[in-house]
């Protein structure tokens, strides 16, 4: 790879190889005296054996540190991370300047003399060096405060290049970390005093609208929303190298967890994920990177950058293989073995921990967390919170609560840190630096003030600080998924009928995450087991956890239309203003009470899974009390449930007839975020009824009467009981209403599918036989008409219309074997004949399990059809068949083709790029069905959480966050991403337990299989196990099973 490394040897002055003797110059001592020599050689032999150097912090205040001329690197790093006390310091490195404004990081196996001209003039710089993608993988709250200092040198050096209105919302949030709470007079003088972006002046009045939105935010929380925030910026943890290709063309190189980034100007042109590159290497001035033959595509074997000289493309090439490392591998590589004579190449290895060493480091309780100063914070602890004993840092994310509680009394304490620290001031692991008592006050914040005013438990409980309310002038919540920067422009405009003050539920402040729930994904050894923290491993701890996981994978789900889609429209200026406010004034209320109470369970589960010393009363190891506080509530919402069908039937006709918000519709539906159809998300709001309605009555089932949870659990079961059993027939209306819209925009060539009384009952793919013999069809049975489809031209995705037969006066007949076999010589089982008024069709099933489910369909639809004394609705004119040439009885071989050589397809055929993973299109490549009780026994059958996946023949485990809905299995790094890597639709699929012959020696694993599609996944506990192999088979067992015949 690259070229062997140099040395240097110290050049003798000229006349030293003579003999010649030094200089003496002229002396000042009396005659016969004597130069005093001893303290200038001691002086002298100190100034040898001493090097002291400095370093400058985050900060920006400056540490200076002695170490002896000719060590290695390491040993400056350790004794910064001692004295910084620094748990997480592989994050972290300290780069310096040969050249001016090109950085370079300080290697550790190598002197600092051979890598620094002049190291006592140079500056050192703590920085960080590796950017994690999601925070969630920050464990610890001091790691957390450093990555927003860095974050904000970055806003200052442009580095972190944003509009303005995001520079804006991270200067909010670093100044609430700061100074505390809003205050225009010492807002407006911190800011002239203190850069925090190249042209503040410009932002200045939107920085202090949004900083006073951040009331009782405590620095902790506004680190984690500066990381949450500046993680979805294109740019972030973005280096750039500069270089050209062969063309000469200027680009610049970067290299982030995900591989090696090529720039053109400030635009990202191309990305090389670490799994399509086989080898980096360097030579000279030029950066090679050697793909995966079966990977390059278009590109070249070997990609060739050429950067300004040897030493920056060495150091961008050393770059990439500490990140690659770091990211990818389990372990840090051996390092490798000295040559006896020669060798090619560099001997550059990464020598720190891995990412997955650091986080089981830091998870097993490895280090002592200790308190921390926050150097520029004028936010001070309130003096009464010094008598409780409060965790020196904020819960750690993978863990449960490793340091001592505040009592019972007072579980807002536990959540997050104070901003100052029961310990007295001063840089933690300093044993050589004086302990100061604690500053006066310079300023009190509002919220602070607030607190401190109760005395008891109870009050302090009640008064802790909410979160940060959705900003009206966004349309965004501040701790959630913040659309693209192109979507934060326009302003949005919310419902005033939850922009009051926040309600019981949102009062408790925890941000974070569930120590218990999260963790850094990637990949796992064989012997890694998924821990749960949970004192007692109770099948109600286990629910309840069930609950905050689903309860999280709604919130997000909500998001898709009150933050994501909201954007879209308002950006472009799509809807009008009557349905905006239709739509988000009846979505937005129910979006905020959730906020509530998810962090509400965040909070039970945090306490619930905290050492038992601190809990021995087990008055937090219950859920009910929360639940039933929160049932109460959602039941004052049952109005704007009710209206969801309202929402939905408008803004179906809207999209009909406004062709602009018709193509948002469209375009919005493609992008990752939304990974179900849009008008799908409207229903999750009364589908989480009963979701709750369902676990609330696994609660009751698992408890005893006589336990203390018990009573409350029968209460909330009540409510939400009262409450699903009004909204049942408006969820069957939506479910139906829904199923029409989405097959509307499927099926091609069809006037409206959405008519009064009509209602759906099945879909699926059949064979049936026309002249060219037996094609596969998609066919559609609705309570008034059978639709039959073909897939359009290739390269669309949408389904055209080849007939439809109504009910009424409809006949089935079973052909098996059909009575044609004397004629044409075919002999094809589970086939049956449809006689309707005007045509006859014969079609044949995949299996004998297809063909039951048909018939029983059919026959219940066609003997409600005939009961029905109303008027049948009206069938599509657009789609209706000719009248056979033949008699009634004779089969109708149509004379139909796969594809129009004319094209003659309708105009909108080519715009169908739906997704491949709803149930029109799963069913059509997998030959199978699904009914509307299937869909019904889905809704009911829905998870999430984390599992461990792994693929029939590879070695390791994957951690992944996973959700089950709609038939579909789809995959996140971890529960915070807003889209997923990837899905799974398992209709088909087979659920198991795995055989000897699979060799997974492990408990709680299932196995998932179609045909030789084969997949593993092992779950944390054996309760968790046992709900993902029920929930994954009674949805996929339903979509198997045909009806019963004695309800036929």
């Amino acid at each position: 790879m690259g070229e062997i490394e140099g040395t240097y040897r110290a050049l003798q002055t000229p006349g030293a190889r003579l003999g010649a003797q030094p200089p003496a110059g002229v002396s000042t001592l009396e005659p016969r005296q004597a130069p005093s020599v001893g303290p200038a050689r001691t002086a002298a032999g100190t100034q040898e054996k001493c090097l002291l150097l400095r370093v400058k912090l985050l900060d920006s205040s400056v540490e200076m540190f002695d170490v002896e001329p000719k060590c290695d690197g390491q040993l400056l790093l350790t004794r910064v991370w001692r004295r910084l006390n620094l748990i997480e310091c592989d994050y972290f490195g300290l780069e310096f300047q040969n050249v001016p404004s090109y950085w370079v990081w300080l290697e550790p196996m190598k002197p600092i003399i051979r890598q620094v001209r002049r190291p006592k003039s140079a500056v050192f710089r703590l920085a960080v060096k590796f950017f994690p993608p999601d925070p969630g993988q920050l464990q610890e709250e001091y790691t957390r405060y450093l990555f927003a200092l860095q974050l904000k040198r970055d806003l200052l050096e442009e580095r972190l290049t944003c509009s303005d209105a995001t520079a804006a919302l991270l200067t909010s949030h670093l100044l609430q970390a700061e100074i505390g709470d809003y205050d225009e007079t010492l807002d407006r003088e911190h800011l002239k005093a203190n850069q925090y972006l190249p042209h503040q002046e410009r932002c200045l009045e939107k920085i202090l609208e949004l900083h006073r939105k951040h009331t009782g935010q405590t620095p902790a929380e506004s680190d984690f929303q500066v990381l949450e925030v500046a993680r979805k910026l294109e740019m972030y943890g973005v280096r750039f190298h500069k270089a050209s290709d062969r063309e000469g063309t200027k680009i610049s190189l970067a290299v982030s967890h995900m591989g090696v980034l090529v720039f053109q100007c400030a635009t990202k042109i191309n990305t090389f994920n670490w799994s399509r590159v086989r080898k980096l290497s360097f030579k000279r001035k030029r950066f090679l990177i050697k793909l995966h033959p079966e990977v390059h595509g278009p590109y070249q074997d070997t990609l060739e950058f050429l950067l300004g000289s040897r030493d920056e493309c060495k150091n961008f090439w050393k770059i990439c293989v500490e990140y690659h490392t770091f990211f990818r591998l389990l372990d840090q590589p051996k390092p490798k073995a000295k040559a006896v004579f020669f060798s090619r190449g560099s001997s550059f290895r990464y020598s720190g921990r891995t990412q997955k060493q650091l986080v089981d480091y830091v998870r097993d309780g490895a280090a002592r967390r200790t308190p921390y100063e926050r150097r520029h914070s004028r936010v001070r602890t309130p003096s009464h919170a010094l008598t409780a004993e409060l965790p020196k840092q904020s819960i750690s994310f993978t863990e449960g609560l490793r340091t001592p509680g505040s009592p019972p009394s007072t579980p807002a304490s536990c959540f997050s840190a104070p901003a100052s620290p029961a310990a007295p001031p001063g840089r933690p692991g300093v044993s050589d630096a004086p302990t100061e008592p604690p500053a006066p006050h310079t300023r009190r914040p509002a919220a602070e003030k607030s607190r401190a005013a109760p005395d008891g438990p109870g009050a302090r409980q009640a008064l802790a600080p909410g979160p940060p309310a959705l900003q009206p002038c966004q349309g965004l919540p501040v701790d959630s998924a913040q659309p693209p920067p192109s979507a934060r422009k326009s302003p949005l405009s919310l419902s005033p009928a939850f922009q009051g003050t926040p309600g019981p539920a949102e009062q408790g402040s925890f941000p974070l995450l569930s120590p218990g729930l999260s963790d850094a994904g990637g990949f796992r050894t064989d012997d890694e087991e998924l821990k749960h923290k949970c004192p007692g491993a109770d099948e109600a701890y286990f629910i309840a956890k069930e609950i905050l996981a689903t309860e999280r994978t709604y919130l997000k789900d909500l998001e898709v239309i009150t933050v994501w889609f909201r954007s879209a429209v308002v950006k472009e200026d799509a809807m009008p203003a009557a349905l905006m406010t239709l739509l988000f004034s009846n979505v937005d209320p129910i979006y905020e009470f959730h906020r509530g109470f998810l962090r509400e369970v965040e909070q039970r589960l945090a306490l619930w899974e905290g050492p038992s010393s601190a809990f021995a009363t087990g008055d937090n190891q219950r859920i009910g009390d929360v639940l039933l506080r929160n049932m109460h509530q959602l039941k004052q919402f049952t109005g704007y449930f009710q209206r969801h069908d309202e929402v939905l039937t408008e803004l179906e006709k809207t999209t009909k007839r406004c062709k602009k918000l018709e193509t948002v519709y469209k375009e919005f539906e493609l992008q990752k975020v939304c990974y179900l159809p849009l008008n799908m998300f409207l229903l999750k709001p009364i589908q989480r009824l009963v979701h709750y309605r369902l676990l609330l009555g696994r609660l009751c089932g698992h408890y005893a009467p006589g336990h203390r949870d018990y009573a409350d659990c029968r209460d909330a079961l009540e409510v939400i009981t009262e409450v699903t059993s009004a909204l049942r027939h408006s969820l069957a209306r939506l479910e139906n209403l829904q199923k029409l819209t989405e097959l509307q925009r499927d099926v091609v060539g069809i006037d409206s599918l959405v008519a009064p009384g009509r209602e759906f009952i099945r879909e699926g793919c059949l064979h049936k036989l026309t002249r060219r013999g037996l094609q596969q069809r998609m066919f559609f049975l609705f309570s008034d008409m059978l639709l039959y489809t073909s897939r359009g031209a290739s390269g669309t995705s949408r389904f055209r219309t080849r007939g439809l037969l109504p009910l009424r006066g409809m006949l089935l007949i079973v052909l098996d074997p059909p009575i044609e076999e004397s004629e044409s010589e075919w002999s094809v089982p589970h086939c049956f004949t449809i006689y309707a008024a005007q045509k006859t069709v014969v079609v044949a099933a995949s299996t004998r399990l297809e063909k039951e489910k048909w018939m029983h369909d059919l026959n219940g639809a066609i003997d409600a059809a005939k009961g029905s004394g109303d008027a049948a609705p009206a069938l599509p004119g657009s789609a209706t068949c000719a009248a056979p040439r033949g008699p009634p009885d004779e089969v109708c071989l149509e004379q139909e083709s796969e594809e129009d050589p004319r094209g003659a397809h309708s105009p909108l055929e080519g715009q169908g790029q739906h997704r491949a993973n709803t149930t029109v299109h799963v069913c059509w490549h997998r030959n199978t069905s699904v009914s509307r009780a299937d869909h019904s026994a889905a809704v009911e059958n829905q998870l999430s959480g984390y599992l461990l996946r792994k693929f029939k023949n590879s070695n390791g485990w994957q951690k992944l966050w996973v959700v089950f809905t709609n038939f579909c299995l789809f995959f996140y790094k971890t529960h915070q991403d807003d889209y997923p890597l990837a899905s799974l639709p398992l209709l088909g699929y087979s659920v198991s337990v795995p055989s000897e012959a699979d060799g997974i020696h492990k408990e709680h694993v299932f196995k998932l299989q179609f045909k030789s599609h084969v997949y593993f996944f092992r779950a944390e506990s054996k309760y968790t196990f046992g709900r993902w192999m029920e929930v994954i088979e009674r949805a996929s067992s339903s979509a198997g099973r045909a009806g019963a015949p004695k309800e036929a």
